[in-house]
């Protein structure tokens, strides 16, 4: 196992990425697969617990028997913690070759497709899933607004859709969450889905992305929200 990265370590880690092509990104997740998850424990990522929890609190079926489409799976970090709730039945896409491999390890798959979205369609069956879901790969230079729709073609009729996103100060992530909140309103006035509640969510992870001292970093988080709608009959 390699060796744990330092909060500073992940904070340089997380900065070779930026401005990078959507291809050239996944090459870098490619790279990290092998230590995100612990990463991802240095930096204190709680979004996949928050989510998965105010997920299964809003989820009144039969979990077992739930088909859950994991977009931006990565890992698999969301599927192993729906597991913990009775959750068996899994399909997960990301655009990393590498995080596939990963969610291979997990078991918990039937199915695992690789796409870059955006630049590539939903690679999903049309209301096949009880519940989509996607922790926090929605975000500028990541997963564009575009794909929402497809998001909610993949569900079933009366399907969850569960979506988190991360809070970023920026111009770019408060013009992509204002692109998003456009989205959703959209469709739902267009009838596609019914809202079914939003949570702020509190220490979405560690702020890695400015220059504090680690010192300064360990008292700094930022944020996130979820949205959670239910696709129309």
């Amino acid at each position: 196992m390699a060796a744990k990265r330092s909060v500073d370590d992940v904070k340089t880690l997380l900065r070779s990425c930026k401005g990078l092509s959507s291809r050239q990104r996944m090459d870098f997740y490619d790279s990290w697969a092998e230590t995100y998850e612990q990463d991802s424990h240095t930096m204190n990522y709680t979004a996949p617990h928050q989510v998965v929890d105010f997920l299964n609190a809003n989820f009144s079926g039969n979990p077992k028997e739930a088909q859950v489409l994991d977009v931006a799976c990565g890992s698999g970090l969301a599927a192993k913690l729906m597991a913990e709730h009775g959750f068996r039945n899994f399909v997960g896409i990301d655009g990393s070759k590498g995080m596939l491999e990963e969610a291979a390890k997990t078991k918990l798959y039937q199915d695992l497709k690789q796409a870059i979205l955006g630049p590539e369609p939903l690679p999903a069956q049309s209301g096949m899933f009880d519940i989509v879901i996607i922790v926090g790969a929605l975000r500028d230079g990541f997963v564009p607004v575009s794909v929402i729709p497809e998001l909610c073609k993949a569900a079933k009729p009366g399907g969850l859709i569960c979506m988190s996103r991360i809070e970023l100060k920026s111009e770019s992530g408060e013009r992509y969450a204002a692109s998003m909140e456009r989205e959703m309103q959209l469709m739902e006035t267009q009838r596609l889905w019914t809202h079914v509640a939003s949570k702020e969510l509190k220490g979405y992870m560690m702020n890695v992305y400015d220059d504090s001292t680690q010192e300064e970093e360990q008292r700094k988080y930022l944020d996130g929200i979820i949205y959670l709608y239910r696709k129309s009959l």
